[in-house]
């Protein structure tokens, strides 16, 4: 009877709508809205009653170092300013600290591009046959080599099947993607690097354009000679 009573099709109960005299006040509040605001609403005043009972329960001889290093301005509190919280040797040290963790980042990752180019370029030196040709001058060798580069990468590129083909491009992406990332890795070591020096001692100067050999778009610094005992 249970499984005829629920085949047979039931009414769908719908809630009320806002009557139309009050279309003016939008939609009417559903149970479900009433009891996620009714939460909310006593969770503040749970919070609030706490807040009460501690101040309430406060020790007046209670001391700690906040009170007369930070203030409230305009009823915000203002934490304490960390601007000079570490010495120049403290700096100096997390400097290395930190270029000692992007090195090995860097020669780990050197490493991965030299493993994976090796298997890459090793169908790229595959040769059926080994032919020998002359050319009379620089031009037409390079001519040459990259014509039977061109021809053996077709030859070999047919011969292989469509998921191989697949797998070699994507390794060829990621080898890509990793010398990339090598790129931005050194270029983020030299800039610690400057940084790390320009925090040591001794006098020194920021290069002007025209007094730069080299051009380039980083600043250029230069460090007056000291005599070393």
């Amino acid at each position: 009877m249970s499984s005829l009573r629920n085949a047979l099709p039931r009414r769908a109960h719908k809630e009320r709508a806002q009557p139309e005299a009050r279309k003016k006040f939008g939609l009417l509040e559903k149970h479900k809205d009433y009891v996620v605001r009714a939460k909310a609403y006593h969770k503040k005043e749970q919070a609030l009653q706490k807040l009460k009972e501690k101040a309430a329960f406060r020790n007046p001889d209670e001391f700690y170092f906040k009170m007369v290093k930070t203030r409230t301005v305009g009823g915000v509190h203002r934490p304490e300013s960390e601007a000079n919280k570490y010495t120049p040797e403290e700096l100096l040290l997390m400097k290395t600290q930190d270029m000692g963790y992007i090195m090995p980042k860097i020669q780990s990752e050197k490493k991965k591009i030299e493993k994976l180019a090796a298997i890459l370029h090793s169908l790229d030196n595959q040769s059926s046959k080994g032919h020998v040709y002359y050319a009379e001058d620089r031009e037409e060798a390079n001519e040459l080599q990259l014509k039977k580069s061109a021809h053996t990468q077709v030859s070999i590129d047919e011969n292989l099947p469509n998921h191989v083909k697949r797998k070699t491009a994507a390794s060829y992406r990621e080898l890509e993607a990793r010398k990339s990332r090598v790129n931005d890795l050194e270029k983020l070591y030299m800039d610690m690097a400057l940084k790390k020096e320009l925090q040591k001692k001794g006098r020194k100067r920021k290069l002007r354009e025209d007094e730069i050999v080299c051009p380039t778009s980083k600043p250029v610094y230069k460090w007056r000679a000291e005599r070393k005992r």
